[in-house]
């Protein structure tokens, strides 16, 4: 394993390559990215730098001179079209063999079919500055999809003065990663920020690139069209046509000897499922590298993580930790939000039977360190309300 090629530059490329020399790695390493720009953070991209407030060189991870002192051959502006055993085809017809190869490549914003060039989507760098200077000429936005990137768009927007109008085609507005319970709190936080949040509405068709016609004929546009309604994992280049590379709990690609695969793109056994998952979430992707740097120099690898993902929405940070999949009943643990007061301060847990699997907390960070131990330990529903007890009466031991 002397010659490490990691494929794909983003948070995930760049920590393993961290993470491999932090644990004694001396050998060769180089990455490879298909954009142009060095390694660089994507959460900020539809919150601050969408926003206005940071210049798009605070996302940078690390720039040239910084892989030049780990001792990192780059490549950007290279995109990988085929692997063989260890050997990553590029584009411009070049190849680059290593004794190992790990796979990040993420994944790509989804489109609907259809979708006039015209029709946003963000994802990179690129698609974020676009659309923050399109924003910034224009009156109204339209947003198909209500999940956390459409939220974080849409107060982006309200904070310009832009009209915003939100197409989602669920019953509620982040079911997916919140469930409908509570997911139906992120779509108080739409239209309390003035949205005009259209929940249930499914597209039929884009008539250009500013008008959608939906389902029941209605026609609606805007200046600005973004489509906001998930990504897929970047799997193509590998011939695979799966949802993501099917890895073990090490991030081992399954059937392709010295060859791991962590992020977005990669789907690993998840030992509590009892299957393999992706998982697009920040805290995931670090948490991966580490595993995989380990793995791969022959190490220990560190213990399991609680998931955990965090959304900034019109004002409010949204936690949650565990895997609220997993859970058949919600209950409230402090605040009001499930009983229509403020959205503000509500935290609730996930529970499978009397086991919680996962909590949410919406403003209310304070409370996470704790609840997030006991999720982890898969503790039972009275531990964690005598718990919520102890921590709302400001006892923190």
């Amino acid at each position: 394993m002397e010659h490490v090629v990691v494929v794909g530059a983003g948070l995930g490329g760049v920590r393993v390559v961290e993470q491999l020399r932090a644990n004694g790695h001396r050998g060769p390493i180089t990455l490879i990215g298909a954009e142009e720009h060095p390694p660089y953070d994507r959460p900020p991209l539809s919150k601050q730098v969408l926003s206005g407030v940071w210049d798009p060189d605070r996302v940078i991870l690390r720039d040239k001179p910084a892989l030049d002192e780990l001792g990192v051959a780059y490549r950007f502006g290279a995109a990988a079209i085929g692997l063989h055993d260890t050997t990553v085809e590029l584009e411009d017809g070049s190849v680059v063999a290593g004794d190992a190869v790990v796979l990040a490549t993420g994944v790509r914003a989804r489109t609907i079919p259809g979708q006039p060039d015209g029709v946003r989507t963000l994802r990179t760098l690129d698609d974020a500055t676009a659309l923050r200077d399109a924003l910034g000429e224009s009156r109204s936005l339209l947003v198909v999809g209500g999940g956390f990137v459409g939220a974080e768009v849409a107060h982006a927007a309200r904070q310009r003065g832009v009209d915003v109008t939100v197409l989602e085609a669920m019953p509620t507005t982040a079911a997916h990663a919140l469930g409908p319970e509570l997911g139906a709190l992120t779509g108080r936080l739409f239209t309390e920020a003035g949205v005009d949040l259209r929940c249930g509405t499914r597209l039929s068709r884009f008539a250009d690139a500013h008008t959608v016609e939906l389902a029941d004929s209605t026609r609606l546009s805007a200046d600005v069209v973004l489509v906001g309604i998930g990504a897929t994992p970047d799997v193509g280049w590998l011939g695979l046509d799966t949802d993501g590379v099917p890895c073990d709990r090490t991030g081992r690609v399954e059937g392709a000897p010295n060859t791991w695969a962590l992020g977005d793109v990669a789907a690993w056994w998840d030992d509590v499922r009892g299957a393999r998952c992706r998982t697009e979430h920040w805290t995931a992707t670090v948490d991966q590298a580490a595993v995989v740097a380990r793995d791969l120099l022959g190490q220990e690898r560190p213990p399991p993580s609680v998931p955990y993902v965090w959304s900034d929405q019109f004002g409010l940070k949204i936690q949650l930790v565990g895997r609220p999949d997993l859970a058949d009943n919600v209950l409230p643990l402090t605040g009001e939000g499930l009983a229509g007061g403020p959205v503000r301060g509500t935290v609730a847990a996930y529970f499978a039977g009397d086991t919680v699997v996962g909590v949410a907390a919406f403003g209310a960070p304070r409370f996470l360190p704790r609840l997030r131990g006991q999720v982890a330990a898969g503790a039972h529903r009275g531990t964690i309300t005598s718990l919520m007890q102890e921590l709302i009466g400001g006892v923190v031991r």
